[in-house]
Order: structure tokens, then C-alpha cells, then sequence
């Protein structure tokens, strides 16, 4: 057996079969000295791979980009996107996709290096990327995966022994991501603007064949297509609110058809419940503020929808009645998960006609408390009266009595009710604070215990646990928080 083979890689490169327009062969640019940071063997073993052989000096090379896997192709993907809704050409600027790993249960996932230097989409950029927000998107995207919510993830992140410059020199890193695929609407956006109307359908059907296998023979598949788009992404965006969940940069070349959340740059999660709540520095009108993430989602996906127009109907009329028809499911598809899941979070197992009241009432009073989020869910949860505003307050009072009287009414019993509610409320996210603290420690200290010790808490975000009390506090002052792109 080769020393590649024991490592455990089986490629294959469906995405080669289509159009060359929708790629570049491209091989990542090669590092000065690359070292792990961390190496996620859970998801390794997951993944058919052998941790050991991960680890060795091969292993290195290859998930720096130096030395590529036996099998691999690597490419640079086109595509377009409406940023901040304006619309432009983009592509893979900074991240190179060695191919398509087949797991030893059949599951084909993308194995893509960001970071790995530049490609013919660069528009001008270096191709690299900092150590700090590599790591980030690392906690972030694991953290998302234990709270059960779709999502890219992170195999790797290594340094390479080089600096990059941004607003200072930094460590430069390359983050291993795997994703079912990086598909994007901004990829159909940009069959529609610059392919023929036979690459756009050969998208299409490669897509709707890795996605959404079960209606490859539908003769009616595009607007099928379209449909499970929309549910997708209604589900996605619904859990997103349903944690706190900011993604920071919703733009349409950073939602994927799969229904994946991807592209974890500016985001964070919300601690005091505000609607408004906006955290990325370059989001200066809250076009993706906490409140506003549900419209954009309904936002992208009629851009999405009209890039399947050619294929919903050979009048152009009637597929734009067909389109809109589709997109019009969205909000209702959106507060139908939205709901469910909030009467989970507060114990309720059936709708009942004056739930959704019920909600209102709370979350107006929170954000009228400046209340923080998960930890007035996680006191529900746990019975306990908080000393702060929203607590003693004499309308919460009220509120609160009209929620027992609710779950009273119920045939299920409050202890059943309370381990619903522990199901659905994390007793744990990645506070802010906690974040920074972990990335200050790893980047200018070189200390990764910090980070370590955060990662292994946010595995179990539901086990309200008292061992990890300390990482449910809010920090006692709140000063504005920014989150950055790290392009």
C-alpha cells in the first residue's frame, strides 16, 4: 500500500464532467513550512481517513496544498453573486476544491483548501489566508454541526509559515473544508449571465442528480427543483434565528443549493436579543441584520428562481407565474419551521391557536429587557428566575403564568415538556467573548489551549452540563462587537 493510499482518500471529479466555464484547473500555490493546528478526527474518521496518516509529514503536505492527493483534480470554481445586491463576477478567489471525496458509505462530500493561493478568480487578491479567521470559521462551523444545524465543515486548519499582509502582517493558514458541494445560487447566477442555455440545464441536472436524486426522472423536475431549494433554505434559515445565529454576509454567492449554511466570515452569535443586531464591519445599513436574515433568504432565492426560468416553461409568461407561484411558499414555509421550533423551545408540543401570541409577547419583552437570548431560554428550561430586568419585571410576571397555564393544558407532562425544551435550547454557544479570547490566545500568543478547551465544551451545547457553567456567562460589560471578513 502506498503511503497516499493509507491515508484514506478516494476521489472522484464529477464536477470536471461539466462545462469548462464553470471552472479553472488550477494547483494551489505551495506553503514555506506548513504545521497543524488542529486536525478534527472525529469528522476524519468519519470520513474514511486514517488520523495517524493524517498527521505524518505527507499528510501536512497534502492538506497545505504542497504535495496534492492521489486522484484529486484540482479546480477553482466560477461564479457570480449579488454582494450586499449588487451584482458581480466572482469565482473561487482564495480557495482551491481538490475534488470529491467518496466516504466508505457512499456519501460524496467536497474536499476544498482556503487559503491555498491564488486562482484566475483572485480579481487582484493574494489567495491567502490569516490564521485568525480560519480558525474562526473552524469554531463556527463545528459549533453549528453539534447544534444540529446544516453546515460546511472543518477538517483542518494549518499554518504555513508565512505572513500575509491586512491591516498588519499575520500567520498565514489554510483551512481544509468539506461540504456536500459548493454549489451556490451565485453558480446558477452565473450560468444565466455569461453560459448558453445547455450549460445552464447541464448545471441544473448535475445538481439536481447530487442534491436531489429523487427527482432526476421527474418530468416536472426543475420546478421540483426549485420547491426543495426553497423548503432547504426555509429549514436553514429557520434554525439559524432559532439559535441566534448572525451569518453576517448573506449574500447569493454564499448560499448553497444543499441547503448547507457556508462561507463563515463575519458571523457570530447574538447575546442580547435585538433584532437589529448586525456584527460584520462592513454591514453598515443591516442589510443582513439578525431580523432581516429571513427576507434575504426569500431575497436569494428568487434570484435563484430566475435563473431556472428557461427550464420551468417554454413561455416565458407561465414561468414566471410558475416561479413567483414557488417563491410566494417561502415565508409561509419559513414560519412554519420558525414556529415549530419555538413552541420546542418553550415546551409545547402541539399548536394551539394563540402560540404564536404567546411568542410575540416574549421576544418583545426580551428585547425590551435587553434580555440575553439563549440564556433567558436556557432559565426557562431550567426553572430558574434570573436576577435581571426582564425577570422581575411585573409584564414577564404576567407572561410567565400564561405560559404554565399553556403547558398545563397539555397531555404530555411537564417533565417531558422540560426535556423538550432541553433538546432545543442550547445551554452553550460560541459566546463572543470566548471566541475572541480563544483566537487572541492562538494568534499572538501562539497558546491554542484556550481554543482546545472552547471546542470540546461546544461538542455538547445541549448537555447543561455544570461542569461547563462558566461558559453560559455573559461578559459583565458589553461594548460594541465587530466581526470581519479576514479577505
Amino acid at each position: 500500500m502506498t503511503e497516499q493510499a493509507k491515508i484514506g482518500w478516494n476521489f472522484e471529479n464529477s464536477y470536471t464532467s461539466l462545462p469548462q466555464t464553470f471552472f479553472k484547473k488550477q494547483l494551489p500555490t505551495e506553503v514555506q513550512s506548513p504545521t497543524t493546528i488542529i486536525l478534527n478526527k472525529e469528522l476524519a474518521e468519519s470520513l474514511g481517513l486514517n488520523t495517524e496518516e493524517l498527521d505524518t509529514e505527507l499528510g501536512v503536505q497534502q492538506l497545505a496544498g504542497n504535495t496534492i492527493p492521489s486522484g484529486a483534480a484540482p479546480l477553482a470554481q466560477a461564479y457570480a453573486g449579488h454582494q450586499f445586491g449588487h451584482f458581480n463576477m466572482l469565482g473561487d478567489g482564495r480557495a482551491i476544491l481538490y475534488g470529491e471525496h467518496i466516504t466508505r458509505s457512499g456519501n460524496r462530500v467536497d474536499i476544498q483548501l482556503k487559503g491555498a493561493g491564488r486562482t484566475p478568480y483572485s480579481r487582484g487578491g493574494d489567495g491567502r489566508a490569516a490564521l485568525g479567521p480560519m480558525l474562526r470559521e473552524y469554531i463556527i462551523s463545528e459549533s453549528m454541526y453539534a447544534l444540529g444545524i446544516p453546515t460546511t465543515r472543518s477538517l483542518a486548519v494549518i499554518t504555513t509559515g508565512e505572513e500575509i499582509i491586512r491591516e498588519t502582517m499575520l500567520p498565514g493558514a489554510i483551512l481544509t473544508r468539506v461540504a456536500a458541494s459548493h454549489i451556490r445560487v451565485g453558480t446558477f447566477q452565473y450560468a444565466a449571465q455569461w453560459g448558453t442555455v445547455e450549460e445552464q440545464r447541464k448545471l441544473a441536472d448535475y445538481t439536481i442528480s447530487r442534491h436531489y436524486p429523487d427527482i432526476t426522472n421527474d418530468t416536472n423536475r426543475y420546478v421540483m427543483f426549485l420547491r426543495d431549494v426553497i423548503n432547504r433554505q426555509a429549514q436553514l434559515i429557520a434554525k439559524w434565528q432559532l439559535v441566534g445565529f448572525i451569518h453576517g454576509v448573506m449574500n447569493t454567492d454564499n448560499m448553497t443549493i444543499s441547503g448547507e449554511t457556508i462561507d463563515y466570515g463575519p458571523c457570530a452569535f447574538m447575546d442580547t436579543y435585538n433584532p437589529a443586531t448586525v456584527f460584520s464591519s462592513i454591514d453598515r445599513e443591516g442589510r443582513y441584520a439578525y431580523g432581516n436574515q429571513p427576507y434575504i433568504g426569500g431575497w436569494n432565492l428568487a434570484r435563484f428562481a430566475e435563473t431556472l426560468l428557461p427550464f420551468l416553461d417554454d413561455e416565458e409568461e407561465k414561468a414566471l407565474e410558475i416561479a413567483q407561484a414557488e417563491i410566494s411558499n417561502y415565508t409561509a414555509l419559513f414560519y412554519q419551521f420558525w414556529n415549530t421550533g419555538m413552541r420546542k423551545k418553550l415546551g409545547l408540543f402541539h399548536k394551539e391557536e394563540h402560540d404564536g401570541l404567546l411568542i410575540e409577547e416574549l421576544l418583545n419583552l426580551m428585547e425590551k429587557y435587553a434580555a440575553d437570548y439563549t440564556n433567558t431560554f436556557r432559565a426557562l428550561t431550567l426553572e430558574q428566575q434570573l436576577e435581571t430586568p426582564l425577570f422581575k419585571s411585573e409584564e414577564f410576571n404576567i407572561w410567565y403564568n400564561k405560559w404554565q397555564k399553556r403547558l398545563s393544558q397539555q397531555v404530555e407532562t411537564k417533565e417531558a415538556a422540560i426535556t423538550l425544551m432541553k433538546q432545543s435550547n442550547p445551554s452553550i454557544i460560541p459566546r463572543n467573548h470566548r471566541v475572541e479570547e480563544a483566537l487572541s490566545a492562538a494568534v499572538t500568543e501562539g497558546d491554542f489551549t484556550v481554543l482546545e478547551k472552547l471546542l470540546h465544551v461546544l461538542k455538547n451545547p445541549y448537555a447543561y452540563s455544570l461542569e461547563h457553567e462558566d461558559y453560559t456567562v455573559c461578559p459583565a460589560q458589553q461594548t460594541p462587537y465587530r466581526t470581519y471578513c479576514g479577505t
